[in-house]
């Protein structure tokens, strides 16, 4: 019996990613670390450290140092914010994500988020836009690993704060390292295709279903239910 969903954030319960991609690769390429904004979707659930250390081993031929590490994400979130101001204030709810929570609710299912991000104001924003769904004491976030996303450290640990096994619960992710990670702890996982990736990646990681939209989903979630 499935008794929780885990739910990562960035592409699907907040439609941010462009504004990522295009943060990521500026602050990087003027840091010397080139980057597209391509890339950043291909490694969208890493932390934002395991993100910098790909770049610099790719062209410094060594990991960051703290310091390093610690600045181009200063900057990276600097980029990002306004980015994201010259659009509004901040990424909008991605569509169909609050029907999907909703329906998971009613059903009286656990909402578990488990995230590479390690913003501060993480709850407030989720309390703002999904009013009641999650908890502090059931979110998994980027200050809380020592390894991210593909490694199923944030899996396992959201399966411990859960009190549940792999068996109980399902993921919904949308990118293919998070779709690695949790595949990794043994949990089946929804692939919800919100970027500009090919589907088939998400496959080739182990989703267990594909749909095009949170929207999607949230159509679709009895039968899911029904066959888990």
């Amino acid at each position: 019996m499935i008794k929780s969903f885990f739910f990562d954030m960035d592409g699907v319960l907040f439609d941010s990613m462009p504004g990522h991609a295009y943060a990521w690769a500026k602050v990087m390429t003027k840091y010397g670390l080139p980057m597209k904004e391509e890339d950043a979707f291909e490694n969208e659930g890493r932390t934002g450290i395991g993100t910098i250390s790909i770049f610099t081993q790719r062209y410094w031929g060594r990991d960051a140092t703290e310091e390093e590490a610690q600045e181009l994400y200063r900057r990276k979130t600097i980029v990002f914010n306004e980015y994201m101001s010259a659009r509004g204030g901040e990424a909008p709810e991605m569509p169909g994500a609050a029907d999907v929570l909703d329906k998971v609710r009613e059903r009286g299912l656990m909402r578990v988020l488990v995230t590479g991000s390690a913003q501060q104001s993480l709850l407030t924003r989720l309390e703002r836009h999904y009013p009641g769904h999650f908890t502090p004491a059931l979110m998994v976030t980027g200050d809380d690993v020592r390894y991210g996303k593909p490694n199923p450290e944030p899996y396992l640990m959201a399966l411990q704060k859960a009190g549940i096994t792999a068996d109980e619960a399902l993921v919904v992710e949308n990118a293919p390292l998070g779709v690695r990670a949790a595949v990794a702890a043994g949990i089946k996982t929804i692939a919800v295709n919100t970027g500009p990736i090919d589907p088939q990646l998400l496959l080739n990681e182990g989703a267990t279903w594909l749909f095009p939209s949170m929207a999607a989903l949230a159509e679709n979630l009895d039968s899911i239910l029904i066959g888990s």
